[in-house]
């Protein structure tokens, strides 16, 4: 897992980094379960043959056009992802899991004011979803809405409290606003809850880094990370923070950086939402 593969979503959206394990129990809510544990690229891209050929059989198989748009989304095909949920959301738009899972697929791609449109009918007042309010927050935090965010982030952990997935989000979305301190605190918070995962402490790890303690960046990074992959993102991190628009770079969605190491592209940070559990 990359040290600074995204900022902002312990709830969606891009899993990044080749043969980057990852778990995809976050992808999405209602009846359906996706698989957890760790998954490779190699296990993604056979889900993606395995329920493609469903999919394409039967595009009225609920199951395998979620489970094949998330595949999709972690090998990076995220319009795909987003053709094949948009169909499954017209041929079942009163089903709410299709509908959180469309809503995130548009969210990783981009298109955030469609994704919070589509996100706020995958539930009700009379029947919230912490995690889909995790996410409409992480949108909001893309939109530059991050007062409104943090309501929504509020109002998920009153559903789910200490909810490590939500902390990492709010933590993110005050790192976005420069709030670094409380950034950190949140962060920390989220760590010291059971299920919070690697991204988690990666995103500390960030945000200490922003705030110039680079040795104890690279130090949290280490419980996840090669000691030479966590020293090669924090030399990037230092060379992001010379730059004098690098607050700009936090606010754009991932993208690969033209740096390689070893066959394995690093990404800048980037504020995007985390996929809520």
């Amino acid at each position: 897992m990359r040290l600074f593969a995204s900022i902002a979503l312990v709830v969606t959206l891009a899993a990044a980094g080749a043969g980057c394990k990852t778990t995809s129990s976050t992808d999405t809510t209602g009846s359906i379960a996706m698989p957890t544990g760790p998954r490779s690229d190699a296990d993604w891209r056979h889900d993606v043959d395995t329920y493609g050929a469903r999919y394409r059989a039967n595009n009225q198989d609920v199951e395998a056009a979620m489970r094949y748009a998330v595949a999709l989304r972690h090998i990076g095909q995220r319009n795909q992802a987003v053709a094949v949920l948009e169909q499954a959301a017209m041929l079942n738009p009163k089903n709410r899991a299709v509908l959180g899972a469309y809503g995130r697929a548009l969210a990783d791609a981009g298109n955030y004011p469609q994704a919070f449109e589509t996100l706020n009918r995958a539930h009700s007042p009379d029947q919230p979803d912490w995690r889909i309010l995790s996410v409409q927050g992480a949108v909001l935090d893309q939109m530059g809405r991050a007062e409104e965010a943090r309501q929504y982030y509020e109002s998920a952990l009153r559903l789910a409290p200490d909810e490590p997935s939500v902390l990492s989000n709010l933590g993110l979305s005050y790192a976005l606003a420069k709030d670094l301190p409380r950034a950190e605190e949140m962060l920390k918070r989220a760590i010291g809850r059971e299920g919070a995962d690697g991204r988690v402490r990666q995103n500390l790890a960030l945000v200490v880094g922003l705030q110039g303690r680079f040795e104890e960046a690279e130090k949290i990074a280490r419980a996840d990370l090669p000691p030479d992959e966590a020293a090669a993102n924090v030399a990037y991190l230092k060379q992001m923070l010379a730059q004098p628009d690098s607050w700009k770079k936090l606010a754009r969605p991932a993208v690969a950086s033209p740096n390689v190491q070893g066959g394995r592209q690093r990404r800048p940070p980037a504020s995007t939402d985390q996929a809520a559990r």
